[in-house]
């Protein structure tokens, strides 16, 4: 803590200044989490095809916190994984006849 010397309508007063105090840094053992705006650009879809999604049960899980929304990008990758279509199955080449 810094303590300033001002002068004030002829009076010294003393002010407490601190300093600011540096944005928390990510927790490495804590998951990031993207919150609803982010995941629609991301997926490029709108916010409201998310909350659609969600009120259908379909959507990437989240976790709430109070009115907001947040989505783990593991979550996220899991859910988009699983939207994959399937592989397609290989078919046997046709088999051309012979001319005549």
């Amino acid at each position: 803590m810094r303590v300033f010397l001002i002068a004030r309508c002829g009076a010294a007063h003393l002010v407490c200044m601190t300093t600011p105090t540096p944005l928390p840094i990510p927790l490495p053992d804590l998951p990031p989490l993207l919150d609803i705006r982010e995941l629609s650009a991301y997926l490029g879809v709108p916010v409201s095809t998310i909350y659609d999604w969600r009120s259908r049960g379909v959507g990437p899980r989240a976790y709430r916190f109070g009115k907001h929304l947040k989505f783990a990008i593991a979550d996220v990758t899991e859910w988009i994984e699983a939207q994959r279509d399937p592989a397609p199955t290989a078919r046997p080449a046709p088999t051309q006849l012979p001319r005549r």
